[in-house]
């Protein structure tokens, strides 16, 4: 009985210890359970040894079995303390630390990509992270400083240019920046061998603030171009000879771009080009008269601000007017105007792309204003005339994905293919030079459900086209070949470990190549020799930042996928680590721009890497419907569909995102810019309770006010379009808005996406007073 007391109180002091423990942890439990059988087990041994003394048994040895342990317990004492003392000493390792803004700007954790550029087919001119200008042997593995570091910062430049035959140095001082990336600045010559330097400037003119320069392809030519005039210089020391004298500041550009032609269609300051020899300039001509202007206000501490005018056509307004010019640079100089095929006559148009095929030959591409239909002419430029090699049309719009590339023989063209039910995709077709030859059909290279991204070399000697695909996964770019008779194999795939975002850069020749690693591992660069590309020369593995990021809590990448109609849709979540055991906020990261591409496996360590490693925040990434590198049926959904289309896409995905099990859904928000923003607003609107909060920066709240290029590849014409503009514009959306929590920040300055679109009185409902209020930022 007494026994069984015992064992019944035990259970109970379980019973109590496992109610404690409901709140709290499991062990409670599990601890009570192993009192309760100690006690049991005590009480168990008490009466058979007061049996056995009773019994009069012999006495037990108790001075023996004592000293007996003493010693154990010494010996145990010694030996433990021996393999404390003879136990090397182990670092304790530092606890790793979120990833901070700060650090951002911290040198040890900026990616490092060198300048490299080719001085001839086996030789590279780069600058080292101390700031020397190197030039260095691929074959013989010499290098040698052609411009010390210490030289460079005596003369306090931002930026310097080698000549081609390495005598010479361009300096780029004092630049200024104007609208967008144009600038304007002051370029001194500097003599390597002699050390003497002098400015670049016109003749009979006093000015030294030129708008661009830069070196000939030969010794040490040299353009440059002050108030929207092209001067040359036959050598760095020669006399500078006017090209052009139509220039007037605003409205009439020669071998620049204005922000239409920058922004949206060379996507290149210079607007001119060089011929193989070095004997003619092509260069184009814009004309801005008729286009409408906008101004931005600078605030330069003045008691009043500036303005700056540029122009910018908004969508149904007049367009850049543009030609293509030919001079010769050699003797007299004469220059032919290049005109365009039958078809672009006395039509607004584009030029998307000119090139040289040869020393009197060039390509030109024209667009129509519609972008629907192109041209590519071969034209020559003794006497201007243009000839129509090929010519494509679109009910939609033509994608200028991927540029043209010319051998002696033979133009290789990127072109939409169809690929069954999937549609079309982009792949390189081979078209021969010779005018009016037998073989006049395009003659297909590659084929697949998969786009060529690049086409970036002809070599030849062994007859093969070497290109940028996304064949195998879209969201991976590697270096491909393929041979004239159709032999395609992969140069880049399993090349370098961790290594599937890659561009680059062919030498003169073709004989090498240099190989950007830009994901998803450390960035890095190599150079390569196409005959053997697994033996090759590393100029920068960046190990100084993954040293840095050895210390801190990295995010994790996982790339899911959903299926919405006939599309499999990727997703890209940058995930804190060790999220699986919990909940995390989200936020969902819209493009700044249509038709772009946001799930890749590039490396990225900005803004965004310290709200997921410091802040614990999910992001989320996702092409949609309207992206691009999927084929040319999911970009052209969007079609007259711009704030439509993709939302649908964009539910459904937050949808799907709110289920996962470490996602917290009652704390999802989005971020978008410019045409992100717009897609943020359209989403808030649309949605009463899957977002907690977004932001809009810059948005897009009305395409009819924006950028004519943009607006009227995916709406068409205003005066056409009427319900399609009025379907994309944020404006429809202010009341179903009142009730959302939001921020729009917009900048005065704004050179893109102006803040009057933002700013207009009726763009946002005001809100006194209400809990739920939108707040504006004009920074």
């Amino acid at each position: 009985m007494r026994e069984t007391h015992t064992q019944g109180a035990a259970l109970r002091h379980s019973h109590s210890l496992h109610c404690q423990g409901r709140g709290g942890t499991l062990t409670s439990q599990h601890t009570g359970e192993h009192l309760s059988t100690m006690i049991v087990t005590t009480q168990q041994n008490v009466g058979p040894e007061l049996d056995m003394r009773s019994s009069g048994a012999p006495p037990r040895n108790w001075r023996g079995i004592g000293l007996a342990i003493v010693v154990i317990v010494g010996v145990l004492s010694l030996v433990l303390l021996s393999i404390f003392i003879l136990s090397p000493e182990t670092e304790k390792l530092p606890e790793k630390t979120g990833l901070t803004l700060s650090d951002l700007e911290s040198v040890e954790y900026q990616v490092q990509t060198p300048r490299l550029y080719w001085a001839s087919d086996n030789e590279i001119i780069m600058e080292s992270r101390d700031g020397n200008l190197i030039k260095r042997n691929l074959q013989t593995e010499q290098s040698n400083i052609l411009l010390s570091n210490i030289t460079l910062m005596s003369l306090k430049a931002s930026n310097a240019e080698l000549s081609p035959d390495l005598q010479h140095v361009l300096l780029v001082l004092n630049k200024q920046q104007v609208v967008g990336v144009s600038f304007t600045a002051m370029y001194a010559v500097y003599n390597i061998r002699t050390r003497e330097l002098w400015d670049l400037k016109p003749p009979l003119i006093n000015e030294t603030i030129l708008q661009f320069a830069a070196w000939g392809p030969r010794g040490s030519q040299l353009v440059f171009i002050v108030n929207d005039d092209i001067y040359y210089q036959q050598s760095a020391t020669g006399p500078a000879i006017r090209l052009t004298t139509s220039g007037n500041t605003g409205t009439q550009l020669n071998g620049i771009t204005d922000w239409t032609y920058h922004e949206e269609v060379l996507q290149s300051y210079a607007a001119h080009w060089w011929s193989p020899d070095g004997s003619r300039l092509a260069y184009l001509s814009i004309n801005n008269t008729l286009v409408p202007s906008m101004e931005l206000p600078q605030f330069v501490g003045a008691d009043y601000p500036t303005n700056k005018r540029y122009a910018y056509p908004k969508a149904g307004q007049v367009i850049p007017q543009v030609k293509v010019f030919s001079v010769n640079l050699n003797g007299p100089s004469h220059t032919i105007e290049l005109l365009p095929p039958d078809t672009f006559q006395h039509r607004e148009y584009y030029i998307t792309h000119v090139s040289w095929i040869t020393n009197i030959r060039l390509a030109v591409i024209w667009l129509s204003r519609s972008q629907s239909h192109t041209s590519l002419t071969f034209c020559d430029v003794t006497t201007g005339a243009c000839v129509e090699r090929y010519r494509a049309t679109s009910d939609t719009w033509i994608s200028t994905q991927g540029r043209p590339l010319f051998s002696p023989d033979a133009v290789f063209l990127p072109v939409p293919v169809k690929q069954g039910a999937r549609g079309e995709f982009v792949h390189i077709a081979m078209l021969s030079m010779q005018l009016g030859g037998k073989d006049d059909s395009l003659h297909m290279l590659t084929s697949g459900d998969w786009d060529v991204t690049r086409i970036v070399s002809f070599n030849p000697g062994n007859q093969t086209v070497y290109f940028l695909s996304t064949e195998g996964m879209a969201r991976r770019r590697h270096l491909h070949s393929v041979e004239k008779s159709g032999s395609l194999s992969c140069i880049s795939c399993d090349l370098i470990p961790d290594c599937n975002f890659v561009d680059v850069a062919f030498s003169p020749g073709g004989n090498y190549f240099i190989l950007y690693c830009k994901g998803p591992g450390i960035p890095h660069v190599t150079v390569h020799q196409i005959q053997n590309p697994k033996a090759f020369t590393v100029i920068e593995d960046n190990e100084i930042l993954k040293d840095a990021l050895n210390s801190k809590l990295m995010p994790e990448v996982e790339f899911k996928s959903i299926q919405l109609d006939k599309f499999e849709l990727p997703i890209r979540l940058t995930l804190p680590p060790g999220f699986q055991d919990s909940q995390f906020p989200l936020v969902l990261l819209l493009p700044e721009a249509p038709g772009s591409q946001q799930v890749t496996e590039e490396f990225s360590l900005e803004w965004e890497s310290v709200l997921v490693s410091s802040f614990q925040i999910i992001l989320a990434h996702f092409d949609g419907r309207g992206s691009k590198y999927q084929g040319l049926q999911l970009l052209h959904e969007t079609d007259h569909r711009l704030g439509s289309a993709e939302i649908k896409d964009y539910l459904t995905l937050v949808q799907y995102l709110r289920r996962l099990p470490f996602v917290d859904k009652k704390q999802v928000g989005v971020y978008g810019k410019a045409y992100g923003g717009f897609l943020a607003l359209k989403l808030l609107a649309q949605s009463e309770d899957l977002f907690a909060c977004g932001v809009a920066v810059a948005p897009i709240t009305n395409f009819q006010i924006h950028s004519a290029v943009i607006s009227e590849r995916y709406l068409g014409m205003p005066s056409q379009e009427t319900s399609a503009y009025t379907m994309a514009s944020v404006l429809n959306d202010v009341q179903k808005l009142k009730d959302q929590q939001f921020l729009v920040v917009h900048g005065i300055a704004d050179g893109e996406t102006h803040i009057h679109g933002t700013s207009s009185k009726c763009a946002f409902p005001a809100h006194s007073g209400a809990p739920n209020s939108s707040d504006s930022d004009w920074g």
